[in-house]
């Protein structure tokens, strides 16, 4: 690789203005009831070698119709610190890293020193030019303690002193041919540098990139189905599927959900497990699944069997698949109720639920909806065959994706339009990370 020489050593100071305008926490930014305050927070995971979630990007926009200008120094300054002040960033990334694109202005005013160093990292736009000014400022954030990552990366010597800096390199698997996606790990491999390959939408790719070395992989190949040739779904995932059906019945009850738990033994094992474990400190011992039933309450046993299912269909696949369910369940049945389907909210919730079941079962969706005792406007969504929930559905995946352009299409159906999807996927990751990363039993 040609050495470039560093841009001199240059003090980078940030204005009164700037550092109020970072710092300052602005409750107009993040008031979902105001259309034009509203900030948008989309989440992607990125997974480490073993499909176990290493972090997530975070994608942003602000206010309704328009995508976040990340040339707008002072207002996106404000955006992405008032969102992790008053979103917080443990609601957002469950506690694990938060990757944050940041422009060349962005890093001049070293606004990512507002963020907390240990959980995030710092995305060098691929657009930004790498001189001294910049250079310096990345150096200033890594002798900070702050991970620089380098996006979208496209090797040009300019970039030979930002390489030296960089702790990540992400490398476009979409728009990049298959033996550059060998070479530049391999060329920069005597480098502390650890590489990530993003976009990556098949099982194909993914193996691709443990093969080529890369140490981290993005994108949604995890909740894509391994086959599309038509194949039985195996048993016991069977099983799962029919037990996330009945447990979710609005008029569930003792007797229903007792039969249901009895009828999978690892669902009563587990139950029992879990009743009798520490958490609880109950001075006796539980012996029966009706008892425990009556300890924990038809919600909590519901909330309860539904992560050990969802896990348990799950179990030769990433955690994160589980995750995205559950959080894909509670959106869906939010957006029920805020475009005026409450009378389905349930069948709605399901929808959300098994949207991903062709990934779990490794089937095509139009198979597996066949085996399922769903309402059939839902098998349609599902099966993208049209129907009345159809654009519900492609709007929670729009947003799940960042895709705010097909948002903003979609988004009238919803009583108060785009201002009230912040929150209420907000709430649904909260959800979703509460029964999974707070709840015990699992195991």
């Amino acid at each position: 690789m040609q050495d470039i020489e560093p841009g001199k050593n240059l003090t980078l100071v940030m204005s009164p203005q700037d550092t109020a305008a970072a710092k300052t926490t602005t409750t107009r930014l993040a008031r979902t009831d105001n259309e034009n305050a509203a900030v948008f927070v989309a989440r992607q995971p990125i997974f480490d070698r073993a499909q176990h979630v290493y972090g997530y990007e975070l994608l942003f926009r602000q206010g309704v119709g328009h995508a976040l200008d990340w040339h707008g120094d002072t207002a996106t300054s404000v955006v992405v610190t008032n969102s992790f002040s008053l979103i917080g960033i443990d609601a957002l990334t469950s506690g694990k890293r938060a990757f944050i694109n940041f422009t060349r202005n962005l890093l001049l005013r070293q606004i990512a020193t507002t963020l907390p160093v240990d959980m995030v990292a710092v995305e060098v736009l691929e657009d930004v030019e790498p001189d001294s000014l910049t250079i310096e400022a990345c150096r200033k954030l890594k002798e900070r303690g702050y991970l620089i990552v380098l996006d979208d990366f496209v090797y040009d010597p300019r970039w030979a002193p930002l390489v030296r800096l960089a702790d990540i390199i992400k490398i476009d698997f979409l728009n990049t041919p298959v033996a550059n996606r060998e070479r530049i790990p391999r060329e920069l491999s005597k480098l502390n540098i650890k590489f990530l390959a993003e976009k990556v939408e098949t099982k194909e790719d993914f193996q691709m990139a443990l093969d080529f070395g890369y140490h981290y992989i993005q994108g949604y190949f995890f909740s894509k189905p391994e086959t599309i040739s038509v194949q039985d779904i195996p048993g016991y995932k069977l099983n799962y599927l029919y037990t996330l059906y009945e447990i979710n019945q609005p008029q569930v009850n003792f007797d229903t959900l007792e039969a249901v738990i009895l009828r999978e033994v690892s669902l009563s094992y587990k139950l029992l497990r879990f009743i009798n474990s520490a958490f609880f400190n109950l001075r006796h011992r539980i012996k029966t699944v009706r008892h425990a039933l009556m300890l924990l309450g038809t919600e909590e046993i519901r909330k309860w069997a539904s992560l050990v299912a969802l896990s348990g269909m799950g179990a030769d696949k990433p955690d994160e698949l589980a995750v995205v369910s559950a959080m894909r369940g509670k959106f869906f049945e939010l957006l029920a109720l805020e475009c005026g389907m409450e009378n389905y909210r349930t069948d709605i919730y399901l929808m959300g639920l098994f949207s991903l079941v062709d990934a779990f079962t490794d089937c095509p969706m139009s198979e597996v909806v066949k085996q399922l005792p769903l309402n059939e406007e839902i098998k349609r969504a599902l099966a993208n065959e049209g129907g009345r929930f159809e654009p519900l559905y492609q709007l929670a995946v729009a947003y799940e994706e960042a895709n705010w352009q097909r948002v903003s299409e979609l988004a009238p159906i919803l009583r108060n339009g785009e201002a009230s999807l912040p929150r209420l996927y907000q709430e649904a990751v909260a959800w979703a990370d509460q029964i999974f990363y707070k709840e015990n039993g699992l195991s």
